[in-house]
């Protein structure tokens, strides 16, 4: 059994992502930390494609919770071990910075680049040991542009970004790759809330991309056959920043 470990799962880039690794085999544990019912749901996509999972529920900011349920997970399952990691959650808040409650920069920094820390040190261990691994950290069009009221976001997506190639550049030579996709406007919850028909304007294609599109890009970068790509940041934008 192949097992490939999602985070932010349950709807959007990460439930895209759960499907098109349940198609290429994998066993997929769905991450959430809010919505059962979302994660439910794609489970049952999941199913639909041919393979099988398990909902994992908690909160990737949370070291102790995470190590917590992970913990349990490997308890269970002595002689597996997750190759594929996706570090899909992250939230947004946006806002000027001049009028941004603290609490707002720590959360979104907390969930996306905490997080990444969190589970991927966890994971290290077993694909160092097991030679194999792929880790495909979802980052974003604003951690290498920058977007206007979107500093907390923007910091986190960047510090992301960063501690990708550091991290590739340390585990290459175990065969262990690290990848981070960048997306620009994708058709998902997280950008219900923008004027989607004037930023169309400034994208070269003319549309906001989908999470199937994104989707397909994660599961090159986890397939064999992207073993000598490690250390890279690949848009999918539609050409508005390159």
């Amino acid at each position: 059994m192949k097992y490939a470990l999602v985070t932010g799962a349950s709807k959007g880039i990460g439930r895209a992502t759960s499907l098109k690794l349940a198609e290429m085999g994998y066993f997929i544990l769905i991450n959430y930390n809010s919505s059962r019912e979302d994660a439910e749901k794609t489970l049952e996509l999941v199913k639909e494609k041919g393979s099988d999972g398990e909902l994992l529920k908690f909160d990737v900011s949370d070291a102790a919770e995470t190590k917590s349920v992970l913990d349990t997970w490997t308890a269970q399952h002595k002689n597996e071990y997750i190759e594929v990691l996706v570090n899909n959650a992250g939230i947004r808040k946006d806002n000027l910075m001049i009028w941004m409650p603290e609490e707002d920069w720590t959360s979104v920094l907390n969930v996306s680049l905490n997080g990444f820390f969190h589970v991927t040190q966890y994971m290290l261990k077993n694909m160092l040991v097991k030679r194999f691994g792929r880790i495909i950290n979802i980052v974003s069009l604003s951690g290498i542009k920058g977007m206007k009221g979107q500093a907390n976001y923007s910091a986190a997506k960047g510090g992301l970004i960063a501690a990708t190639k550091a991290l590739a550049s340390e585990v290459g030579p175990r065969n262990v790759t690290v990848n981070a996709v960048a997306s620009g406007f994708i058709q998902t919850d997280m950008v219900k809330d923008l004027p989607e028909e004037e930023l169309k304007k400034l994208i070269p294609a003319g549309r906001f991309g989908t999470a199937e599109e994104v989707a397909s890009l994660v599961g090159f970068l986890a397939s064999k056959e992207a073993s000598y790509i490690t250390g890279e940041v690949i848009s999918i934008n539609g050409g508005i920043y390159t």
